[in-house]
Parts: C-alpha cells; structure tokens; sequence
C-alpha cells in the first residue's frame, strides 16, 4: 500500500523546484547579457552588407566624398569629425575631473563631499538636449569671440564648441566613476606614507595616484566610450558640415549627428539605408575597441602596481 509523501519531502521538493527556476532566471540573463553585443553586432553588419558587397570597407572609411544621390558613401568626414571632438572632450574633462576628484576626497570636508553628491547626479541626469541648448546659448557665441581674438571669423558653431558641450556632459560621469575609486584606496596607506615623512600632497602623487591608477584609466576609458557616441548636444553644436576639418573653429559632422539627422528620410535612395548602418556599425567597433583597450591598459598597469 502506497503512502502519502510526507510534508518535509514536499517541501524539500518546492525548495528545490524554486531553487532551479531561479538559477534558470540567473543563468537565462547571464546569457542574454553575454549574447546582446554580439547579437547588435550581426544585426548591424547584415544591415551593412549590401553596401559592403560593392565597396570595400577601407574605401568607405576613408573615402571623403559623401553624394547618396551620386552613390558616393564615404564615411571619412564623420569619423575624423567624431575623432576631434571626442579627443578634445576628453582633454579637457580629464584633467577637471581628475583634480575634482582628489580635492573632494583628500581635502575637502565630508560634508561637503556630501552635498557635491546631489549636484553631480543632477548634471548626470539632465537630458542631452537641454545642454545642446545651453551650448547653443552660450558656448557657441564663447568660441566664436575666442576665434575673433585669433583673427579667425567663424559663426561660433565648430568642432571646439562640440568638445566643450560634450565635456561637460561626460564631466559627472567620469567624476562620479573616480570619486569611488579614490574612496577606495584603503586608509592605511595614506596613513603609513605620512608616518614615514612624506607630504600630503607627496603621498596623493607618488602613492594613492599609483593605487588608483588602473581606476583612473578605467574611468577615462568609459567616459572616451560615452563621449563618443552622444549624440543631440553635439549635433545641435558641431555645425554639421560634411569635410574633414583642420582646425577645431571649423565645423564637423560627427558620426552620431550622421545617423540622428538623416535615418528615416530619403531611404528609397538605393544603398543610403545600408550606408547609415554601416556607420553605426563603425560607431560599435570603436567603442567596442576602446573598451578593449581601456581593459588592457587595466591590466598592464595592474600587473606593475
């Protein structure tokens, strides 16, 4: 005669029912995760194939010549374009936000560390609009007297307005990234480099810089990521102008503007659709690329710490 299963094995039985589900749910989303570059990645590339099966993907990177109308798709102005502004963001948010971040954890007060916070997260969270309108206001007019007073006449709009725009944007971003980093660093080394004699100053420089070296690279490396893929606030900014520019008072037309100012029209010009997908497929790989980097820098520093 068969007998109920008792409550205790019922029970062990749930508990493991939901154990599994919810290693599932873990392992499903790690998966996903895993698999979503790389799903991104095939789904541009098919979308680029028509037009890389006619052109050779080194033809298109460095051709200057842009005519969809004349089948002319070279992608050299918007990423030479893209290239100037992100450097020149990250060149001048670098250096504020690596000072901001040393004076908020070594000098200043905890309060007012405190109430920096708030402010950082607000400059995170506004929308990229509102500072392509604040950039119009203000920056353009700004770099436009400047190019006056280099006896330069611009209209304002230029590469060095984008990168200023555009480092502002990634200023709370890095910040925020690099404030951790330092707040990390255990207190004791501080404290075992002033015991022996060292200066404030001696032990930020020679001993905590060298600790939060591979957090500092880290930190750049994904600002250099988010930097050069905005999008409105440097298309609102930059000008637009298809060339190749040799200055920064000259304006640009940055791959993101590219995809933002013209997806969705003229797409019954033949091949212009796969021309924009080949070009956010380039905007991919050079994040992709500086992820990479950025992680291999990581390492090399790691390994000399």
């Amino acid at each position: 005669m068969k007998t109920k299963p008792s409550r205790v094995n019922i029970f062990k039985f749930n508990r493991f029912l939901r154990d599994r589900l919810g290693h599932g749910w873990m392992v499903a989303c790690f998966v996903f995760i895993l698999l979503l570059p790389f799903l991104l990645g095939a789904g541009l590339l098919y979308k680029s194939s028509p037009i890389l099966k006619e052109y050779s993907i080194w033809h298109l990177l460095v051709s200057k010549d842009w005519g969809p109308l004349s089948g002319h798709f070279g992608l050299g102005p918007f990423l030479m374009s893209s290239l100037w502004v992100t450097s020149l963001s990250v060149i001048i948010a670098a250096p504020i936000c690596l000072l901001s971040a040393i004076h908020l954890t070594q000098y200043a007060k905890k309060w007012f560390l405190s109430a920096m916070h708030p402010v950082i997260d607000i400059l995170a969270g506004l929308p990229s609009v509102i500072y392509g309108v604040w950039g119009i206001i203000a920056v353009v007019p700004f770099v436009k007297h400047l190019a006056h007073a280099f006896h330069v006449s611009v209209s304002g709009y230029s590469i060095l307005a984008g990168a200023i725009v555009l480092a502002i944007m990634i200023i709370p971003f890095i910040l925020n990234i690099l404030i951790e980093v330092f707040r990390t660093i255990p207190e004791e080394l501080t404290e075992a480099s002033l015991s022996l004699g060292a200066t404030h100053w001696q032990t930020i420089k020679r001993v905590l810089m060298r600790k939060a070296l591979p957090g500092i690279v880290s930190a750049i490396g994904l600002g250099v990521s988010r930097a050069f893929g905005e999008t409105i606030a440097v298309l609102m900014v930059v000008g637009n102008v298809v060339q190749i520019p040799k200055g920064v008072f000259q304006p640009g037309y940055p791959l993101p503007a590219l995809i933002a100012n013209n997806y969705g029209e003229m797409l019954s010009i033949p091949k212009y659709d796969s021309a924009l997908m080949l070009s956010a497929l380039v905007l991919f790989c050079v994040v992709l690329l500086f992820n990479f980097a950025s992680r291999i820098a990581i390492v090399q520093f790691d390994k000399q710490i």
